[in-house]
């Protein structure tokens, strides 16, 4: 958390949820971005609210009266992953329950119908300096030349991503395999087409569980990947 006071710090917070789907004034913005620069904290949070945001752009607002139905099994593999998380820990749980909390309330003050417009944010983290580590990058895409280095810190691992190429304006989410096979969300992006992006990408996950990542793009096809 930043030296700010900590209703101001709450306010700020309560604020990501609508500045993952790119509403906000400018003045509502600046304020979120100038809080990000000094927030690990809140980086790390609006990383995990990225994809679900990239995800809420694609609504078509013409069907959100329409009754959804649940694919055949969901109940299930929701249950089961329920169980999971709580064998790894009642307090992981917890956080997990707030994050959603959050989630719902950014969306709900954005307004869902609104997300069709698209995701756009500028994020310019500034992480607590670590041990870069460089990692080699596969790339499946023939228009993208990219490099990578990883970061671990104490409360996940940061991966530090440079390239061109990257389709402009289309999102591009970024995942974190664990040694165990699962693979957890580490935010998004947009691609600047020919232009040079940075980008700072932080996952939950620890480096030593961290095996690799991959970037896919907005159909869910790999672009990018890194073993390590």
């Amino acid at each position: 958390m930043s030296g700010i006071p900590r209703d101001a710090h709450r306010e700020l917070r309560e604020r990501l949820g609508g500045y993952a789907l790119g509403h906000g004034d400018p003045a509502e913005r600046a304020a979120v971005r100038a809080h990000l620069d000094g927030c690990t904290a809140c980086r790390a949070e609006l990383a995990e609210l990225a994809p679900v945001a990239a995800r809420l752009a694609d609504i078509d607002p013409d069907h959100l009266d329409e009754t959804p139905q649940a694919p055949p099994g969901l109940g299930d593999a929701v249950l089961a992953r329920i169980a999971a998380e709580e064998r790894r820990g009642p307090r992981r749980v917890a956080e997990r329950r707030r994050l959603r909390t959050r989630i719902a309330a950014g969306v709900a003050a954005a307004g869902i119908a609104a997300a069709g417009a698209g995701v756009g944010w500028l994020l310019r983290p500034v992480p607590d300096a670590g041990p870069l580590e460089a990692v080699p990058v596969r790339i499946e895409d023939a228009d993208i030349d990219a490099r990578a280095d990883i970061v671990p810190h104490t409360w996940g691992v940061e991966v530090k991503l440079s390239g061109s190429g990257f389709t402009a304006g289309e999102v591009y989410s970024v995942t974190v395999r664990e040694s165990d096979g699962d693979e957890v969300p580490a935010g998004a992006f947009l691609g600047v087409g020919p232009a040079e992006l940075d980008c700072n990408l932080n996952s939950p996950v620890l480096r030593s569980d961290a095996t690799g990542f991959d970037v896919l793009d907005a159909d869910g096809s790999v672009v990018l990947s890194s073993r390590f």
